[in-house]
């Protein structure tokens, strides 16, 4: 078999402003150069400290929302950026910010699989991918199906974002919450236990945003080993999050809660996860 590899300048560096030289070339498995599988094998686990985010291959999985912001936000640290969507709405805003289209639905395997040999090295993934009350199966199965091409490819970190309700903090919500967000909440559930499951083949972290807001980033977003903990946080502050526990070791095998200071619906103090 033949590995599809997508050449990047090494070495090359982000522009003050977060742009490249040159523009990378978008995603597409028929004008790929080619290689043999047969190279040497990358390591299963590497600690976060050795990614360096200029020049970093990042696989950022999620249709927008935090997704958009994590990518951006990559972007302007000089990564590259591969986001997997299954429409073309998007398009536009993403190759408006260098970053590249990987085109798959993460409920369909063979999708997966495909962008995943479609990118020569992939560093890190982040993902966001979530469903409805209605139909959430996009929360497991979508997720575990991206969770196990990842640790076949041999990724060094993989981030999920899924929800404050999830595990451990399933009462921070309230029962009221809790019972009408059920259906993703147990989904979500399923793809955590996954991730933890490949612990040992790469570094994870697992945030569990609360409710996410759509308004402009307050910059007051923390992160939280408090499983109790509960509120409101911006889709901008939870991709800001997102990016500081990507390259901290410190997330290694962590999961933890955020939520922004001011916007707290649970009462007592808590500690802050110091990135």
């Amino acid at each position: 078999m033949l590995q599809q590899r997508l050449l990047r300048a090494p070495g090359s560096r982000a522009a003050a402003c977060g742009s490249r030289a040159a523009a990378p070339r978008p995603f597409s498995p028929a004008a790929a150069p080619m290689r043999t599988v047969g190279s040497a094998p990358r390591r299963s686990v590497v600690a976060a400290a050795d990614l360096d985010p200029d020049n970093a291959s990042i696989l950022v999985c999620g249709g927008g929302g935090v997704a958009l912001h994590v990518t951006r936000k990559l972007k302007d640290m000089g990564s590259w950026v591969w986001m997997l969507q299954r429409k073309e709405d998007r398009r536009k805003d993403i190759e408006g910010m260098m970053a590249i289209v990987a085109k798959g639905d993460a409920l369909n395997k063979e999708d997966v699989e495909k962008v995943f040999a479609g990118i020569e090295e992939v560093d890190a993934v982040v993902s966001t991918i979530g469903g409805s009350v209605a139909d959430p199966n996009a929360d497991s199965f979508g997720n575990i199906n991206i969770i196990e091409a990842a640790a076949k490819k041999g990724v060094k970190k993989f981030i999920l974002v899924t929800s404050i309700g999830c595990g451990s903090s399933k009462a921070a919500p309230g029962d009221k919450v809790y019972e009408v967000l059920k259906p993703v909440l147990l989904e979500k559930d399923k793809a955590e236990a996954a991730l933890k499951a490949h612990a040992d083949k790469m570094a994870y972290t697992i945030i569990r945003p609360g409710g996410l807001q759509t308004e402009a980033a307050t910059g007051n977003g923390v992160l939280t080993a408090d499983a109790s903990v509960c509120g409101a946080i911006t889709r901008e502050d939870t991709a800001a999050l997102v990016v500081k526990a990507l390259f901290s070791s410190k997330t290694d095998n962590q999961v933890l809660s955020a939520v922004d200071k001011g916007k707290l619906s649970s009462q007592g103090a808590f500690e802050e996860f110091a990135l």
